[in-house]
């Protein structure tokens, strides 16, 4: 298998059918393991948080918010990075080198939980570095993105996005289970012995990194054996960086922020939300459900916008967002459990179908800016040349937008579960909440007006 693809056409029907498709379904099952594995990396301090205090460590209820929310800082600052990486290194070797780089955290993880005086300098370092799972995510879908026409991305980004956030909810059903087991016999290190007021059995905290450790290098060897770089994807940072001065990037971060901020945040403070507002629940048994119905309604909701458009669906999502949002009010102001657990539920469903749809109008707006650019009344030869370029442009503009918004979008991790611990701290989380619906009001008046409406600027 040749690792370089020099000639790449997806837009041509003959093309796709007889060579692109299966080169570019082979990337896109590559891609969303590593994908996968990347997200359960850099959400696992969620999970290992409500654990340390019953193992010896004495942090604050505010130290362990930050260390859930620290990952998705670094995640989202590197995002920007990673944004424009694949044009210049490659899909294949990039996904392979950011693959590997996920070893530091897991490793890190597996040897400080067994020892109750480890600094906690040393968490927040290590929490920091699981931001490179966060980051991988932009270069994941600017490379996917190369890969299908116009008519699959929605479906192509939304399964590749869907199935890699699976990560958070398999990371929050896999560790808790893990951590019963010497997974790894005597290599792994001796158990931690629970608190008695917590009570009492051994655990392997260390687990939850060193779960990973096996499943990372050989998503590696995958990436690097399988995939490929497309030599029609090559570009400067400097070319990339022309979208920074494009109107649309910043209304789409904006939005973006809206939905996946939403997601990774809900994801992030979620387990620590139910232990602070439920105390008689044990938030493991119960975590995994939002993460996990969030990813699998991005595929759904790529699958819906590649048919009804994605700025229809995007804005009939963020209302359905705020109407989930008065729901968990409701039931959190009713101190109903159930309540509580299926509207915060319903919404985890909207931040994932708002993620696809987003994400399906981006490769849109793009493509239609540029070929609204291609001088009308040339010679027929020439047009097509020039829609050719265009095409390749648009292609270029978006993969370096969706890695761009993804960045600003991931930083929704960190405010989210500050603003819980926050309003926690003042007494309910329901202030929190207020200010997150209040947003979602300003990203429905945003997608209504410049791409949904009639005669809208930019429709999509």
């Amino acid at each position: 298998m040749t690792a370089r693809v020099a000639d790449w056409r997806p837009e041509d029907p003959v093309f796709w059918q007889h060579t692109g498709r299966r080169i570019a379904q082979r990337n896109l099952w590559i891609s969303v393991p590593a994908l996968l594995l990347a997200f359960a990396v850099w959400m696992v301090w969620s999970v290992v948080v409500v654990k340390l205090r019953s193992v010896g460590f004495a942090f604050s209820e505010a130290q362990e918010f930050w260390l859930t929310a620290l990952p998705a800082l670094t995640g989202a600052t590197l995002r920007i990075v990673y944004s424009f990486v694949v044009p210049v290194f490659g899909g294949r070797t990039w996904t392979a080198i950011s693959t590997a780089s996920l070893l530091l955290p897991c490793l890190g993880i597996g040897l400080a939980v067994q020892h109750p005086e480890t600094p906690y300098g040393v968490f927040v370092a290590l929490a920091l570095l699981c931001g490179l799972g966060g980051a991988n995510f932009a270069s994941s879908m600017a490379n996917i993105n190369y890969f299908f026409p116009k008519e699959r991305k929605g479906t192509a980004l939304g399964l590749n996005a869907g199935l890699g956030n699976l990560g958070v909810s398999a990371m929050q059903w896999l560790v808790p289970a893990a951590l019963g087991t010497a997974v790894f016999g005597d290599l792994g290190g001796a158990p931690q012995r629970v608190l008695a007021a917590a009570g009492g059995q051994p655990i392997w905290l260390q687990n939850a990194g060193f779960i990973w450790v096996p499943l990372v290098l050989l998503v590696t060897l995958a990436a690097l054996w399988g995939m490929n770089d497309l030599a029609v994807a090559k570009a400067s940072f400097r070319a990339q960086a022309v979208v920074l001065g494009h109107k649309h990037t910043w209304i789409m971060c904006w939005l973006y922020l809206g939905t996946f901020g939403s997601f990774i945040g809900y994801a992030a403070a979620f387990p620590k939300l139910i232990r602070a507002t439920f105390p008689g629940v044990d938030p493991l048994q119960y975590a995994f459900l939002g993460p996990l119905v969030g990813a699998l309604a991005r595929p759904v909701g790529g699958w819906v916008a590649d048919r009804l458009g994605g700025a229809r669906v995007t804005l009939v999502n963020f209302a359905a967002m705020v109407a989930a949002v008065l729901a968990v009010l409701y039931f959190l102001a009713a101190r109903s459990f159930p309540g509580f657990l299926t509207a915060f539920l319903a919404l985890f469903v909207t931040t994932g179908i708002g993620n696809a749809s987003t994400f399906r109008m981006i490769p849109v707006i793009f493509l239609n800016d540029r070929l609204r650019r291609v001088p009308a009344g040339s010679v027929a030869a020439a047009v097509e040349v020039a829609q050719d370029e265009a095409r390749r442009s648009a292609a270029r503009d978006a993969g370096a937008v969706l890695g761009f918004s993804s960045a600003l979008g991931a930083y929704g991790g960190f405010l989210i579960p500050i603003a819980f611990g926050a309003a926690i701290g003042g007494g309910t989380p329901a202030t929190a909440l207020t200010q997150f619906l209040l947003f979602y009001l300003t990203c429905f008046a945003m997608t209504w007006w410049y791409y949904a409406r009639r005669g809208a600027e930019a429709p999509c």
